[in-house]
Order: structure tokens, then sequence, then C-alpha cells
């Protein structure tokens, strides 16, 4: 694929590949600095126990995907 090709895409189009790209990437090909894993830990250090509030990624995806459509 060109960069012409890409200008040719609709948003939707362009939208849906980065998914597919993002979704082709393994978890060491985005690893995390130490930076990056010390601010998640101190993140998830805050989180309540109760995960009856929490909110599936999933399902966030899934209200952000129709968002965009």
């Amino acid at each position: 694929m060109t960069p012409v090709d890409i200008a040719k895409m609709t948003p939707r189009e362009k939208l849906d590949l980065i998914g597919e790209l993002w979704d082709s990437l393994t978890d060491a090909d985005v690893a995390l600095t130490k930076a990056q894993e010390a601010e998640l830990a101190r993140r998830m250090a805050t989180f309540d126990a109760d995960t009856e509030s929490a909110i599936p990624w999933v399902d966030v995806k899934r209200e952000r995907v129709e968002r965009t459509r």
C-alpha cells in the first residue's frame, strides 16, 4: 500500500487499518519502559477492590467503535 492509496481511503477505512495494524502487534512489540511499568503499578494500586464498578475493556472498545461510525 502506498501513501497515495492511503490518501484515497475514507476515515473509516483508515481507522480499520489502524486497528488491524495494532492487533497485529505482540506484547513484545509494545513493551513498556521501566517508567511506564512503575506508573502502571502505581495506578493499579489505587483501584478499589470493588470490581462491580469496573467496565470491561471489550465494552469500552465497542462503545468507542460505535461512536466513530
